[in-house]
């Protein structure tokens, strides 16, 4: 990308000036490259005066000076000036930037790509909630934040692997099954309490109601324990049906489905707890299997194994990661987790540390939780089931694009206010409307140029100059590097961002340049900028997980 030739071009630039006597030889920071706020200080700037100031002990205003006259000409900038208090600013040639539109066309649905990742391998593991009900609203911006982030990480280079962990094993599944033995007797006519640890949601009441029409008594009539097992089953068989179609409406897909319950038949829970002994990270005491945290600097020890011999949560979540890391070699791990897991990250990584793994190569994100207001009024609970407002609700009334836009609009450690009418909105207040209505809005002039039999015109760029063009085109240009940025930062909400200023510039240009008119070498020119634009809008939408409308 230019950015990094810009970086060059500097470094360079540098050792120039240190050879000529003109700089100390002093040893170069990290040259960073960032786009200026206001656009009269050029495409891009650097602050590496700023950072050699001390260490060559004279202004940072010089020191960029002398950087700046050692800079040699490149094809894509047409200057280098100084500002203070001592940046180093660069602004691109027209003709190179007009040049760029043919560059988007050429590239097509890959345009934005970048090889940062080099072919790593790495998972993605996301919303993995118990698989003990339906999908709330919380967990949609869970998924809608994963999956964004793994199309970008395809689009950086990596080899992507989406991955869903359920836990089919535990209290809570005995929970689970427990609950679901209560509803069915109950709705077979048996008065019976529900266990004190049981799930009382009404979905329970409906799963029970849905065996009891398939399948009728059935289940009283084995013994109790077989009874409750099989019903449990097909009961978590529902449970993940539903949630996997949930999902796919919201356009996410899993490559992995992992069942906690194979960590034990297939023996990683008790490899890992082996070797984790052996290392001197597991001590026995007030009746329990501990994980010596404080040995590795947290503040306290945690149970693996509880006194009646079954495993924590957080056990079972060391068992994965071994898996994940030494058995199937993920280079990177990427986990995705509700706020109520903040606790669980500092012994996640202290503990994969403990197995001989880098903790840099193990990132999680927590993710804040999610308020639906509607016309200032927080919404609570479901009008249909009273105690939880699920996913499915929230797509039945606001659809799958302004889910996914809204639940990706902040970043993940925020807080989110989900504004249900403006999210159905048919105006510009509402972003997602704004955003795909530029798409539409370039598909009509489409349209119009091939009704005129203009669509085949091949414009010459060049004569793009005018402001709102180039404008347009040097939003078109961010996409690459945003890209980058949001696989450094794994901050997806970003695009949400871009989308609207890409947009923004889009709209401009139209209410200023009219494409189709009689001049036939303006028209297929500004032709070619509008497919470029339709090209990268739509390459956003994808990224986003959303539909890049061609009529509205």
């Amino acid at each position: 990308m230019l950015k990094q030739k810009i970086v060059a071009i500097l470094n360079k630039a540098i050792i120039d000036a240190q050879q000529a006597g003109k700089l100390p030889p002093v040893t170069l920071p990290e040259i960073v490259i960032e786009r200026p706020q206001n656009p009269e200080h050029g495409d891009y700037a650097s602050s590496i005066s700023l950072k050699l100031a001390r260490a060559v002990g004279t202004s940072p205003l010089s020191i960029a000076r002398e950087i700046a006259g050692f800079v040699r000409p490149a094809d894509e900038v047409v200057s280098v000036s100084v500002a203070p208090p001592g940046f180093i600013n660069f602004t691109l040639k027209n003709e190179w930037l007009t040049q760029q539109v043919d560059a988007i066309l050429r590239a097509g649905e890959t345009y934005g790509n970048i090889d940062l990742g080099k072919g790593r391998q790495i998972q993605i593991e996301f919303v993995s909630i118990n698989p003990t009900g339906p999908l709330h609203v919380g967990h949609g911006r869970g998924a809608v934040l994963g999956s964004t982030l793994c199309n970008i990480m395809t689009a950086s280079g990596h080899r992507v692997v989406k991955e869903y962990y359920f836990n089919d094993a535990g209290s809570q599944m005995d929970a689970f099954r427990n609950s679901l033995w209560a509803r069915y007797r109950q709705g077979l006519g048996r008065k019976v309490e529900m266990p004190a640890e049981g799930y009382v949601g009404s979905y329970m009441v409906d799963l029970a109601a849905e065996i009891i029409r398939e399948k009728g008594d059935a289940f009283l009539k084995l013994p109790e324990t077989e009874g409750i097992d099989r019903l449990g089953e097909i009961g978590l068989a529902k449970i993940l049906a539903g949630t996997r179609e949930d999902l796919k409406r919201l356009r996410v897909e899993f490559d992995v489905w992992y069942s906690e319950k194979t960590l034990y038949e297939k023996g990683q829970f008790d490899k890992v707890m082996k070797l984790l002994r052996q290392g001197g990270y597991i001590a026995e005491k007030e009746g329990a299997t501990w994980f010596v945290s404080t040995a590795l600097g947290e503040d306290k020890d945690n149970v693996v194994i509880r006194g009646n011999g079954s495993p924590t949560y957080f056990g079972a979540d060391i068992a994965y990661h071994y898996n994940k890391f030494i058995e199937r070699r993920f280079d990177r791990v990427i986990d995705i987790w509700g706020a109520d897991h903040m606790g669980h990250v500092p012994r996640m990584k202290a503990v994969v540390g403990a197995l001989g793994v880098e903790p840099d190569r193990l990132d999680i994100i927590v993710h804040q939780m999610v308020t639906l207001r509607r016309g200032g009024e927080i919404v609570k609970l479901s009008k249909r089931s009273g105690d939880i407002v699920t996913l499915r609700e929230l797509l039945d009334e606001v659809g799958v694009d302004a889910c996914r836009y809204f639940f990706l609009s902040r970043t993940a450690d925020s807080q989110m206010d989900f504004d249900l009418e403006l999210a159905k909105k048919q105006s510009s207040d509402n972003p997602v409307y704004y955003v795909q209505y530029a798409h539409a809005r370039i598909a009509s002039i489409l349209r119009l140029a091939k009704d005129r039999e203009l669509d085949n015109l091949d414009g010459d760029v060049s004569v793009l100059t005018s402001e709102p063009e180039l404008i347009l085109i040097r939003k078109m240009l961010l996409l690459p590097e945003l890209i980058e940025t949001i696989t450094q930062t794994l901050e997806p909400h970003h695009l949400t961002y871009y989308s609207q200023e890409l947009a923004t510039a889009f709209h401009a240009f139209y209410k200023q340049c009219r494409v189709v008119t009689d001049d036939t070498c303006m028209t297929g020119a500004r032709l070619k900028l509008v497919r470029a634009a339709m090209s990268v809008l739509g390459r956003t939408l994808n990224l986003m997980g959303m539909k890049a409308p061609e009529k509205m």
